[in-house]
Protein backbone atom coordinates (compact mmCIF):
# COMPACT_ATOMS: atom_id res chain seq x y z
CA UNK A 1 0.00 0.00 0.00
CA UNK A 2 1.36 3.42 -0.88
CA UNK A 3 1.85 5.96 1.85
CA UNK A 4 -0.98 8.46 2.18
CA UNK A 5 -0.28 11.73 0.41
CA UNK A 6 -1.40 13.57 3.56
CA UNK A 7 1.67 12.22 5.33
CA UNK A 8 4.16 13.14 2.64
CA UNK A 9 6.58 15.91 3.57
CA UNK A 10 5.81 19.45 2.48
CA UNK A 11 7.81 21.11 -0.26
CA UNK A 12 9.61 24.26 0.87
CA UNK A 13 10.44 27.04 -1.58
CA UNK A 14 11.60 30.64 -1.36
CA UNK A 15 11.74 33.74 -3.52
CA UNK A 16 11.09 37.45 -3.54
CA UNK A 17 9.34 40.38 -5.08
CA UNK A 18 12.30 42.27 -6.52
CA UNK A 19 11.59 46.00 -6.74
CA UNK A 20 13.23 49.12 -8.07
CA UNK A 21 12.28 52.74 -8.52
CA UNK A 22 11.39 53.45 -12.15
CA UNK A 23 11.12 56.85 -13.79
CA UNK A 24 7.50 57.30 -12.77
CA UNK A 25 6.76 54.68 -10.14
CA UNK A 26 7.88 51.51 -8.40
CA UNK A 27 8.58 48.53 -10.65
CA UNK A 28 8.75 44.80 -9.88
CA UNK A 29 10.41 41.91 -11.67
CA UNK A 30 8.39 38.98 -13.03
CA UNK A 31 9.54 35.77 -14.70
CA UNK A 32 7.83 33.67 -17.36
CA UNK A 33 7.94 29.87 -17.06
CA UNK A 34 7.33 28.13 -20.41
CA UNK A 35 6.50 24.81 -18.74
CA UNK A 36 3.46 26.35 -17.06
CA UNK A 37 2.95 29.25 -19.46
CA UNK A 38 2.64 31.62 -16.51
CA UNK A 39 4.07 34.87 -15.16
CA UNK A 40 5.08 34.71 -11.52
CA UNK A 41 7.63 35.82 -8.93
CA UNK A 42 11.15 34.40 -9.11
CA UNK A 43 11.31 31.53 -6.63
CA UNK A 44 12.30 27.90 -6.29
CA UNK A 45 12.74 24.87 -4.07
CA UNK A 46 15.04 24.86 -1.08
CA UNK A 47 18.00 22.51 -1.44
CA UNK A 48 18.74 20.00 1.36
CA UNK A 49 20.57 21.74 4.19
CA UNK A 50 19.87 25.19 2.70
CA UNK A 51 18.26 28.05 4.61
CA UNK A 52 15.19 29.81 3.23
CA UNK A 53 16.93 33.21 2.79
CA UNK A 54 19.86 31.58 0.99
CA UNK A 55 17.47 29.68 -1.28
CA UNK A 56 15.61 32.88 -2.13
CA UNK A 57 18.66 34.85 -3.31
CA UNK A 58 20.08 31.81 -5.13
CA UNK A 59 16.86 31.15 -7.03
CA UNK A 60 16.47 34.81 -7.99
CA UNK A 61 20.03 34.95 -9.26
CA UNK A 62 19.54 31.74 -11.26
CA UNK A 63 16.24 32.82 -12.78
CA UNK A 64 16.84 36.53 -13.41
CA UNK A 65 20.61 37.06 -13.43
CA UNK A 66 20.22 39.70 -10.70
CA UNK A 67 21.94 39.56 -7.33
CA UNK A 68 19.54 40.85 -4.71
CA UNK A 69 19.45 41.72 -1.03
CA UNK A 70 16.45 40.59 0.98
CA UNK A 71 14.36 43.13 2.84
CA UNK A 72 11.01 43.01 4.59
CA UNK A 73 9.22 39.65 4.77
CA UNK A 74 6.01 39.36 2.77
CA UNK A 75 3.02 37.02 2.98
CA UNK A 76 3.95 33.60 1.68
CA UNK A 77 2.11 31.21 -0.59
CA UNK A 78 0.66 27.78 0.16
CA UNK A 79 -0.89 25.44 -2.38
CA UNK A 80 -1.29 21.75 -3.16
CA UNK A 81 0.83 20.10 -5.85
CA UNK A 82 -0.49 17.52 -8.29
CA UNK A 83 1.07 14.70 -6.22
CA UNK A 84 -0.87 15.79 -3.14
CA UNK A 85 1.98 17.46 -1.27
CA UNK A 86 1.64 20.97 0.12
CA UNK A 87 4.08 23.57 -1.16
CA UNK A 88 5.05 26.45 1.12
CA UNK A 89 6.73 29.47 -0.48
CA UNK A 90 8.48 32.02 1.74
CA UNK A 91 8.70 35.48 0.18
CA UNK A 92 10.50 38.75 0.85
CA UNK A 93 10.74 42.17 -0.69
CA UNK A 94 14.18 42.46 -2.29
CA UNK A 95 16.24 45.17 -3.95
CA UNK A 96 18.86 44.71 -6.64
CA UNK A 97 22.33 44.65 -5.08
CA UNK A 98 24.67 47.62 -5.57
CA UNK A 99 28.44 48.03 -5.41
CA UNK A 100 28.10 48.72 -1.70
CA UNK A 101 26.86 45.15 -1.25
CA UNK A 102 30.13 43.66 -2.52
CA UNK A 103 31.05 42.09 0.86
CA UNK A 104 27.80 40.14 1.04
CA UNK A 105 27.97 39.12 -2.62
CA UNK A 106 31.53 37.91 -2.12
CA UNK A 107 30.33 35.58 0.63
CA UNK A 108 27.78 33.86 -1.64
CA UNK A 109 28.30 30.68 -3.61
CA UNK A 110 28.34 30.72 -7.41
CA UNK A 111 25.08 29.91 -9.17
CA UNK A 112 24.17 28.31 -12.48
CA UNK A 113 21.75 30.27 -14.66
CA UNK A 114 18.36 28.74 -15.37
CA UNK A 115 17.86 27.31 -18.84
CA UNK A 116 15.35 28.74 -21.32
CA UNK A 117 13.26 25.64 -20.67
CA UNK A 118 12.85 26.89 -17.09
CA UNK A 119 12.69 30.66 -17.59
CA UNK A 120 12.31 32.10 -21.07
CA UNK A 121 11.56 35.73 -20.23
CA UNK A 122 11.91 38.26 -17.42
CA UNK A 123 10.37 41.72 -17.33
CA UNK A 124 10.28 44.81 -15.10
CA UNK A 125 6.70 46.02 -14.81
CA UNK A 126 4.82 48.80 -13.08
CA UNK A 127 2.79 47.71 -10.07
CA UNK A 128 -0.42 48.06 -12.07
CA UNK A 129 0.87 46.04 -15.03
CA UNK A 130 2.28 43.35 -12.72
CA UNK A 131 -1.09 42.95 -11.04
CA UNK A 132 -2.72 42.44 -14.44
CA UNK A 133 0.02 40.13 -15.73
CA UNK A 134 0.40 37.71 -12.81
CA UNK A 135 -1.21 34.41 -13.75
CA UNK A 136 -2.10 33.15 -10.26
CA UNK A 137 -4.49 35.21 -8.15
CA UNK A 138 -2.60 34.21 -5.00
CA UNK A 139 0.53 35.96 -6.30
CA UNK A 140 -1.30 39.28 -5.97
CA UNK A 141 -1.45 38.97 -2.16
CA UNK A 142 2.26 39.60 -1.53
CA UNK A 143 2.13 42.33 -4.19
CA UNK A 144 -0.61 44.10 -2.21
CA UNK A 145 1.60 44.00 0.90
CA UNK A 146 4.57 45.34 -1.06
CA UNK A 147 2.41 48.24 -2.26
CA UNK A 148 1.23 48.90 1.30
CA UNK A 149 4.80 48.95 2.61
CA UNK A 150 5.80 51.35 -0.15
CA UNK A 151 2.89 53.69 0.57
CA UNK A 152 3.76 53.71 4.30
CA UNK A 153 7.47 54.31 3.55
CA UNK A 154 8.44 50.97 5.12
CA UNK A 155 9.88 49.24 2.07
CA UNK A 156 13.38 50.67 1.89
CA UNK A 157 15.07 49.19 4.97
CA UNK A 158 18.42 47.91 6.18
CA UNK A 159 19.15 45.19 8.75
CA UNK A 160 20.50 44.94 12.25
CA UNK A 161 21.08 41.23 12.82
CA UNK A 162 21.44 40.03 16.40
CA UNK A 163 23.27 36.70 16.62
CA UNK A 164 23.72 34.49 19.65
CA UNK A 165 27.01 32.64 19.46
CA UNK A 166 26.93 29.06 18.25
CA UNK A 167 27.07 25.99 20.47
CA UNK A 168 30.04 26.26 22.85
CA UNK A 169 31.74 23.78 25.13
CA UNK A 170 29.97 23.66 28.47
CA UNK A 171 31.33 25.60 31.42
CA UNK A 172 31.50 22.42 33.49
CA UNK A 173 33.87 20.64 31.07
CA UNK A 174 36.05 23.58 30.02
CA UNK A 175 39.20 24.00 32.12
CA UNK A 176 40.14 27.43 30.81
CA UNK A 177 38.58 30.84 31.38
CA UNK A 178 35.34 32.30 30.07
CA UNK A 179 37.10 34.49 27.54
CA UNK A 180 38.49 31.55 25.56
CA UNK A 181 35.80 28.88 25.96
CA UNK A 182 35.56 27.45 22.40
CA UNK A 183 32.81 26.26 20.12
CA UNK A 184 32.03 22.58 19.87
CA UNK A 185 32.26 20.76 16.54
CA UNK A 186 28.49 21.21 15.96
CA UNK A 187 28.93 24.86 16.91
CA UNK A 188 31.55 25.33 14.22
CA UNK A 189 29.14 23.86 11.70
CA UNK A 190 26.49 26.30 12.91
CA UNK A 191 28.93 29.16 12.42
CA UNK A 192 29.63 28.07 8.84
CA UNK A 193 25.88 27.77 8.20
CA UNK A 194 25.35 31.41 9.19
CA UNK A 195 27.36 32.64 6.20
CA UNK A 196 24.67 32.32 3.49
CA UNK A 197 21.99 33.73 5.82
CA UNK A 198 23.96 36.89 6.60
CA UNK A 199 24.93 37.22 2.94
CA UNK A 200 21.28 37.00 1.85
CA UNK A 201 20.42 40.05 3.98
CA UNK A 202 23.39 42.05 2.71
CA UNK A 203 25.37 42.29 5.94
CA UNK A 204 28.41 44.50 5.31
CA UNK A 205 29.61 45.24 8.85
CA UNK A 206 30.41 42.97 11.81
CA UNK A 207 30.48 43.85 15.52
CA UNK A 208 31.10 41.14 18.09
CA UNK A 209 32.01 40.29 21.64
CA UNK A 210 35.74 39.61 21.73
CA UNK A 211 35.26 36.35 23.63
CA UNK A 212 36.27 33.28 21.65
CA UNK A 213 32.85 31.70 21.21
CA UNK A 214 31.40 34.87 19.69
CA UNK A 215 34.45 35.80 17.62
CA UNK A 216 34.60 32.24 16.21
CA UNK A 217 30.88 32.25 15.41
CA UNK A 218 31.16 35.31 13.22
CA UNK A 219 34.61 34.58 11.78
CA UNK A 220 33.45 32.44 8.81
CA UNK A 221 31.28 35.29 7.53
CA UNK A 222 33.91 37.94 8.19
CA UNK A 223 36.42 35.87 6.23
CA UNK A 224 34.08 35.09 3.34
CA UNK A 225 32.94 38.70 3.05
CA UNK A 226 36.39 40.22 3.53
CA UNK A 227 35.25 42.23 6.55
CA UNK A 228 37.47 43.15 9.49
CA UNK A 229 35.22 42.65 12.54
CA UNK A 230 34.84 45.30 15.19
CA UNK A 231 35.04 44.27 18.84
CA UNK A 232 32.71 45.97 21.28
CA UNK A 233 31.47 45.84 24.88
CA UNK A 234 29.14 42.93 24.16
CA UNK A 235 30.76 40.40 26.52
CA UNK A 236 29.00 39.01 29.57
CA UNK A 237 31.51 40.73 31.86
CA UNK A 238 31.02 44.13 30.21
CA UNK A 239 27.27 43.73 30.48
CA UNK A 240 27.49 42.90 34.18
CA UNK A 241 29.56 46.03 34.78
CA UNK A 242 27.37 48.37 32.76
CA UNK A 243 24.20 47.25 30.96
CA UNK A 244 23.75 50.88 29.91
CA UNK A 245 26.93 50.73 27.80
CA UNK A 246 25.60 47.69 25.97
CA UNK A 247 22.31 49.50 25.43
CA UNK A 248 24.24 52.45 24.06
CA UNK A 249 26.09 50.22 21.61
CA UNK A 250 22.81 48.75 20.34
CA UNK A 251 21.44 52.26 19.93
CA UNK A 252 24.56 53.29 18.02
CA UNK A 253 24.18 50.35 15.64
CA UNK A 254 20.50 51.16 15.10
CA UNK A 255 21.45 54.70 14.09
CA UNK A 256 24.45 53.70 11.98
CA UNK A 257 22.53 53.28 8.71
CA UNK A 258 24.62 50.16 8.02
CA UNK A 259 23.62 46.55 7.38
CA UNK A 260 25.32 45.03 10.40
CA UNK A 261 25.43 41.86 12.49
CA UNK A 262 26.22 41.94 16.20
CA UNK A 263 27.18 38.72 17.96
CA UNK A 264 26.75 38.39 21.71
CA UNK A 265 25.83 36.09 24.63
CA UNK A 266 22.56 34.86 26.12
CA UNK A 267 22.84 36.95 29.35
CA UNK A 268 23.25 40.10 27.23
CA UNK A 269 20.20 39.50 25.06
CA UNK A 270 17.54 40.96 27.43
CA UNK A 271 19.23 44.37 27.24
CA UNK A 272 19.65 44.12 23.46
CA UNK A 273 16.01 43.16 22.96
CA UNK A 274 14.81 45.85 25.33
CA UNK A 275 16.48 48.51 23.18
CA UNK A 276 15.08 46.98 20.00
CA UNK A 277 11.60 46.86 21.51
CA UNK A 278 11.74 50.53 22.46
CA UNK A 279 12.45 51.45 18.86
CA UNK A 280 10.04 49.06 17.13
CA UNK A 281 6.58 49.51 15.78
CA UNK A 282 4.14 48.25 18.40
CA UNK A 283 3.10 45.26 16.28
CA UNK A 284 6.76 44.32 15.83
CA UNK A 285 7.76 44.78 19.48
CA UNK A 286 5.14 42.23 20.52
CA UNK A 287 6.78 39.57 18.33
CA UNK A 288 10.33 39.92 19.67
CA UNK A 289 11.63 37.03 21.83
CA UNK A 290 10.56 37.63 25.43
CA UNK A 291 11.59 34.50 27.34
CA UNK A 292 14.93 32.99 28.28
CA UNK A 293 16.97 31.84 26.33
CA UNK A 294 15.61 34.45 23.83
CA UNK A 295 17.72 32.98 21.01
CA UNK A 296 19.03 29.45 20.61
CA UNK A 297 22.77 28.92 19.98
CA UNK A 298 23.53 29.97 16.42
CA UNK A 299 20.15 31.61 15.93
CA UNK A 300 19.73 35.14 14.58
CA UNK A 301 17.11 37.85 14.87
CA UNK A 302 16.92 39.94 11.70
CA UNK A 303 15.55 43.40 12.47
CA UNK A 304 14.52 45.46 9.43
CA UNK A 305 15.29 49.09 10.21
CA UNK A 306 13.77 52.09 8.48
CA UNK A 307 14.35 55.79 8.92
CA UNK A 308 11.55 58.03 10.20
CA UNK A 309 11.42 61.72 11.15
CA UNK A 310 12.01 60.56 14.73
CA UNK A 311 14.99 58.41 13.84
CA UNK A 312 15.57 54.71 13.22
CA UNK A 313 12.62 52.41 13.78
CA UNK A 314 12.28 48.64 13.37
CA UNK A 315 9.64 47.94 10.73
CA UNK A 316 9.77 44.14 10.86
CA UNK A 317 11.65 41.25 12.43
CA UNK A 318 12.21 37.56 11.74
CA UNK A 319 14.09 34.66 13.30
CA UNK A 320 16.40 32.24 11.50
CA UNK A 321 18.29 29.22 12.76
CA UNK A 322 20.31 27.93 9.82
CA UNK A 323 19.89 24.20 9.19
CA UNK A 324 22.89 21.97 9.67
CA UNK A 325 24.01 20.76 6.20
CA UNK A 326 23.11 17.16 5.50
CA UNK A 327 25.91 14.62 5.53
CA UNK A 328 26.48 12.39 2.54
Amino acid sequence: MSRSTSRQPSVMAAGALVWRRGQDSLEVLLVHRPRYQDWSWPKGKVDPGESLPAAAVREISEETGHDVVLGMPLPGLRYRLTDGRIKHVRLWAARVASEADAPALGARADVVAATVDEIDDIAWMSLEKAERTLTRAADRLPLAELVALHEKDRLDTRVLVVARHAKAQSRSTWKGGETDRPLTAPGRVQADSLVPVLAAFGVRDVVTSAWERCARTIEPYSRAAGIVPGYSDLTEAAHERSPSKVAGEVWRLLQSNQDVVMCTHRPVLPTVLDVLGQHSRRSVASTLPAKDPFLQPGQVLVAHVGQTPKGARIMGAELHRPPVPTRR
